[in-house]
């Protein structure tokens, strides 16, 4: 289902394109810069999700496979559900991959994050531009979090809902055995291994289903694996 750059440069897709997106498209793989750790750190730290960048040639094959997804499943949110989650929505009166409508579904606590069965950690599929030893995953719930209504930012409640859950399940494992010798760390040697952020809703490529980005820096590859089970 991947596209290819051939197949952008030759049928580019009906997509709308950001500011953000227009100025990559323009670069070489050479020419971009890719985000550092730092870099990551700053724009979390700023809230300027906007200037996230997934690199020249894997922003062209994305918008060709988002073509192609949306025309085989109706919705980017209908293929993740599908094929990556597995989960079956609450029967709705409306169809959530047309009406907009978020999808609901059956859970064991509802409470985020509260019961493993109501979330489930992948690997993003299509990561940004990201600088050596960075991994992106993608944590997907069952049950939102609260957001800001007017902007689509999460609350300082559902922001500590995630810090808490952030620290139990990334921070506290790495300094058990986050070494990439699996070494134990201390604790601030943890904490500069984990970056998380939500985009808000306006950002979102996969709106109505809920979800966190966490991004982890030099971390053993066993660990990565552990919590995507």
């Amino acid at each position: 289902m991947v596209g290819s750059e051939e197949d952008f440069e030759s049928n580019p897709p009906p997509i709308f394109l950001t500011e953000v997106d227009k100025e990559v498209l323009a670069q070489t793989d050479e020419e971009f810069h890719y985000q550092t750790w730092e870099d990551l750190k700053q724009i979390i730290s700023e809230n300027r999700l906007e200037t996230l960048k997934r690199k020249p040639s894997d922003l062209r094959k994305y918008l060709v496979w988002l073509t192609r997804i949306k025309a085989t499943y109706g919705s980017v949110t209908t293929y993740i559900l599908q094929e990556r989650l597995n989960w079956t929505p609450l029967p709705s009166p409306e169809d959530v991959t047309t009406s907009g409508q978020a999808p609901t579904f059956e859970f064991k606590n509802p409470h985020p994050f509260a019961d493993p069965d109501d979330y489930c950690i992948l690997k993003n599929d299509w990561p940004y531009g990201l600088a050596n030893g960075i991994h992106h995953l993608v944590v997907w719930l069952k049950t939102p979090i609260s957001v800001k209504p007017e902007t689509g930012e999460i609350t300082e409640a559902g922001r500590a809902i995630v810090e808490k859950w952030v620290d139990e399940t990334f921070v506290q494992r790495l300094a058990q055995e986050g070494g990439l010798d699996r070494s134990g760390l201390s604790r601030d040697e943890a904490l500069e291994k984990v970056l998380w952020f939500k985009n808000w809703t306006r950002l979102q490529s996969v709106r109505g289903l809920d979800h966190v980005h966490v991004l982890l820096r030099d971390i053993p590859d066993s660990l990565q694996a552990e919590w995507m089970k």
